[in-house]
Formats: C-alpha cells, sequence, structure tokens
C-alpha cells in the first residue's frame, strides 16, 4: 500500500531559524514551503524533509536522516570547513580514519544538527 508513496523525514527542532540557517547554509539543502513559524520544509534530491518546531528536539538518540553519497570523503571535507563537527562511535566490524567509519566498501559519517538530531551519509 505504501510502498509505491515517497516518504518524508520530520525533524523536531527549538529555533526554526538557527535550523533553516543550518539546513540551507550548512548542508545545501533547499526551502521549498513553510508553515508561520512552526514548520519549514526541505528538498534533498526527491524527497522532502519537515523540519518542526517541538519541545521533544534533540531527544533521538538514533540516526533520524541518511544521505547516500558517491563521494563521502568529499561531504566530510566539505561539510568540516563549513563547521561541522563529525561524531565518532565504537561499532563492531567498523574501524575508523579520521571522521570515516569504514566497514569493508562502506564509508560513512554521522554529524549532529544544533538541535543534537544525528544525521549522517553513507558511501552509494
Amino acid at each position: 500500500m505504501l510502498g509505491d508513496t515517497n516518504a518524508v523525514a520530520n525533524l523536531a527542532v527549538k529555533n526554526l531559524q538557527t535550523a533553516k540557517n543550518f539546513y540551507e547554509d550548512t548542508i545545501g539543502l533547499k526551502q521549498i514551503d513553510s508553515e508561520g513559524d512552526e514548520l519549514i520544509v526541505f528538498k534533498s534530491g526527491n524527497s522532502k524533509i519537515n523540519v518542526y518546531r517541538s519541545q521533544y528536539a534533540g531527544t533521538n538518540k538514533a540516526t533520524a536522516v541518511t544521505w547516500t553519497l558517491e563521494d563521502v570523503e568529499g561531504a566530510v571535507r566539505l561539510l568540516k570547513a563549513k563547521g561541522v563537527t563529525f561524531e565518532h562511535y565504537d561499532m563492531p566490524g567498523m574501524s575508523r580514519q579520521g571522521d570515516l567509519h569504514m566497514c569493508g566498501d562502506m564509508k560513512v559519517a554521522w554529524f549532529k544538527d544544533p538541535d543534537g538530531n544525528i544525521l549522517n551519509i553513507v558511501s552509494a
């Protein structure tokens, strides 16, 4: 029933303007809609991400959004140049080279938005 329908990610934030600056200026998403001071909709590829104001912002302790990229190393360099700090985790079967976690051919890097939502990029 839902398999042929696009899904939308939802991210709770405390301050919508701070989140807008991060998602537009730092990671390069484009705002396509908004609902006053409560919600901003961003386009990411063929997907949408709803960023909305919530008292529960930053309480999710798991990865909220993943982007699949061909050049994870290049993306890490660009994001670091924009002030993004990467998270480091001890995970079974993974080694780490700088900010990249490696497992076979897979490369992945985790970072947080200003509210602590965990985001990541992974090799295609």
